[in-house]
């Protein structure tokens, strides 16, 4: 998709205050604004307008834009990072509802879905509001638990305009079993109350860092397992990772790549845990030198053997 300038469309640099930026935001609405607008394009420059806007006048929001920095600029198709918007804080509600109508794939891919506000007053008192983050764990947390120290960084506005971030540093235990998606809750780690309204309370969206052996769906756990030619054609007895711990696999003969082998139950680890599935995956030895070379040769020759024989070729 295609990265978006918001300060570019705003005409303001990247750091201007919050006022001036509002400032630009009346100015140039009024002049593409479609009832008025005589401007060509003025229809899609307010559209684009509204949506820096919509990002721009949020700290929060604005401060996780800037985390993207020049990642953009490597690749032509815009890709955020997978963690780009992990370690922020922000308030109000989780995310939640559709996106704003009319908004970008750009946006939607950053902001997906509008945070409401949260908490709520009775009488002189009012209750603080929710705090929410996302946070990247080891998937391995997940199977054993963990106490961790995470960082967090809250976007706030100084008197004189500009938008800073406020950092802290809290122990978080991390429940076994946990999956993607899933909350911790940290009670009164939100906003303070006011009056004798108690805080709010802090809530973690949980992620896994990228794994280089695993990915995970749901519950359940993939592993690519490498395979020799004659391990898949003879049947082998492999050792394989898991999160868990490594263990002695049994790959049937006659295996081909891309089959499944279930582990039930060695996936992440709940009251109804999830399966590991260890897909094979054949890996050809490299023809490098003469005895390689007759080796496949002789395949060749003596093995009977098509594997397009399924194939309809005219």
């Amino acid at each position: 998709m295609e990265y978006k300038d918001y300060y570019k469309i705003m005409g303001v640099e990247r750091k201007a205050k919050q006022d001036e930026i509002k400032r630009a935001y009346r100015k140039l609405a009024r002049k593409y604004h479609p009832d008025v607008s005589k401007e060509k394009d003025a229809e899609l420059k307010f559209k684009d307008l509204g949506e820096a806007y919509e990002v721009l006048k949020d700290p929060e929001k604005r401060t996780a834009y800037d985390q993207l920095g020049s990642n953009w600029k490597a690749q032509q198709d815009f890709r955020p990072p997978p963690d780009w918007g992990t370690g922020f804080e922000f308030r109000g509600a989780p995310q939640g509802g559709g996106a704003p109508d009319g908004f970008s794939d750009f946006f939607e891919s950053l902001f997906g879905q509008a945070r409401g506000p949260a908490g709520g007053s009775r009488g002189f008192h009012m209750h603080g509001e929710d705090h929410h983050a996302k946070i990247l764990i080891e998937l391995e947390d997940s199977y054993h638990g963990a106490s961790r120290s995470i960082s967090l960084r809250m976007p706030e506005v100084t008197p004189e305009g500009h938008v800073v971030t406020r950092n802290r540093t809290l122990k978080v235990k991390i429940p076994k079993g946990i999956r993607q998606g899933q909350q911790i809750r940290l009670g009164g780690q939100g906003a303070k109350g006011q009056g004798s309204g108690r805080a709010g309370d802090l809530f973690l969206e949980v992620e896994f860092n990228p794994h280089r052996y695993y990915h995970v769906e749901g519950a359940d756990v993939y592993l690519d397992l490498p395979l020799a030619p004659w391990e898949a054609a003879l049947g082998a007895s492999v050792k394989v990772p898991t999160p868990s711990g490594a263990i002695d696999l049994k790959v049937p003969e006659n295996s081909q790549a891309g089959k499944k082998l279930r582990l039930k139950g060695r996936g992440i680890p709940a009251k109804s845990p999830g399966d590991l599935y260890v897909v094979l995956q054949i890996v050809l030895p490299s023809v490098d030198d003469d005895k390689a070379r007759e080796l496949y040769q002789r395949m060749r020759d003596e093995v009977s053997f098509n594997p397009r024989a399924t194939m309809e070729v005219a």
